[in-house]
């Protein structure tokens, strides 16, 4: 029978009453003190995080009373913060226990031993973590791959052989769920162990883009899906940039794809680099509007990688780690794949017609063949049988 119920929060503490399990009112009472700091007005991620430097949790802050917190904070933030939680913060709450009913959805505050230490560790870590799906992966090393929405077909091909070769080798493939690049990174990394996290811009209760809803349903089931956002958060052009920090503070590094000169990718990239993460990128043809940003990044200190073994190389990995090493091609697969690379340059959408192989396959066996010196990449996303 269905729950029609409307206060999740009265329904949960009459079980906790029940079972006398007072951890589950403490945990309510957490997360209504966490979504009241971050609701506060006139509270925005610095000054929390400056409040919880002195204070050390949103419990002490609230309690810490009006004239030691404007001590701190403008006198009306001070009163904000002393004020008890408004309905907004109430019902914001109500509607976040209803949303953890589902087992594939979690909550993490800051002080959560399941936050992810690298992000933690960033100058402005979100307070708090929508996620559906697969948590564990946030503990895995990542690396974030991004690049143009309005991508090449070759970029986006690139993108997902990249991503599908590092999830093989068990790195965790980070993205932000947007058309080109983005997409097709996720889609790559969905077909290895290492799988994929999205982290978007509205609340991790939606699907945007539309056209990649499907997508999104995949990784929410096999990946995991990641906002800082308020549930029922819509898209809106400024949070876009701002969730770029957590895609690099999830990874160890970020590779750019494909960018315009004047690009986001180029912000996420080098976020990156002020956060002391690893930037890479994939170079172009001079001639290619979007090889121009990655060429930008290349001159401001960037590697420069044609490979994904170099990019495996920088993050000290095997490049077919011991969980994945069972799916390693066999020898006559890697002979039938070097009869349909030929004798002459070719590119990946090509050799997967020729293969019948789907992206993950060819990646595995490209990189195999790479690896044992019987393969060379080449500018534009082609590769080259070598002839030994």
């Amino acid at each position: 029978m269905q729950d029609t119920d409307p206060h999740p929060a009265s329904r949960i503490a009459g079980r906790v009453e029940q079972r006398s399990d007072h951890r589950i009112d403490h945990r309510i009472d957490d997360l209504t003190d966490w979504l009241r700091l971050e609701g506060a007005s006139g509270v925005g991620c610095r000054t929390a995080h400056q409040l919880l430097r002195v204070y050390g949790s949103p419990r002490r802050i609230f309690e810490a009373g009006q004239a030691a917190l404007a001590a701190h904070v403008p006198a009306a933030t001070a009163r904000a913060l002393f004020a008890p939680p408004s309905a907004a913060t109430l019902q914001l709450r109500d509607t976040v226990l209803a949303w953890l009913d589902d087992p594939a959805h979690a909550v993490l505050t800051l002080d959560d031993p399941r936050y992810p230490q690298a992000l933690a560790n960033i100058p402005d870590p979100p307070l708090l973590l929508y996620i559906r799906g697969r948590i564990a992966l946030l503990a895995r090393p990542g690396l974030a791959i991004v690049g143009s929405r309005n991508a090449t077909s070759q970029g986006k091909a690139n993108a997902r052989h990249f991503a599908a070769a590092l999830s093989q080798a068990g790195v965790c493939v980070v993205s932000g769920l947007a058309l080109g690049i983005d997409a097709a990174a996720h889609e790559g990394a969905l077909e290895g162990s290492g799988a994929t996290i999205a982290v978007v811009g509205t609340g991790a209760d939606l699907f945007y883009p539309s056209r990649n809803r499907a997508l999104a349903e995949r990784i929410a089931r096999d990946g995991c899906i990641v906002s800082e956002y308020p549930l029922g958060t819509p898209p809106t052009p400024g949070n876009f940039p701002k969730r770029n920090r957590i895609i690099s503070g999830l990874s160890a590094g970020v590779l750019v794809v494909e960018a315009a000169a004047q690009s986001g990718s180029l912000i996420t990239a080098r976020v990156a680099g002020e956060q002391g993460r690893d930037v890479f990128a994939l170079p172009g043809s001079i001639h290619a509007p979007l090889a121009k940003g990655c060429h930008v990044l290349i001159r401001e200190g960037a590697r420069l990688v044609e490979t994904v073994g170099e990019i495996l190389e920088a993050m000290r990995i095997s490049p077919l780690a011991p969980d994945v090493a069972s799916a390693a091609p066999s020898e006559t697969d890697c002979l039938g794949l070097l009869a349909h690379l030929g004798h002459e340059p070719v590119d990946i959408d090509t050799l997967l017609v020729r293969s019948g192989s789907n992206v993950g396959e060819l990646s595995l066996g490209l990189l195999a063949l790479e690896m044992a010196g019987m393969l060379e990449r080449l500018p534009g996303g082609k590769v080259q049988r070598l002839h030994r």
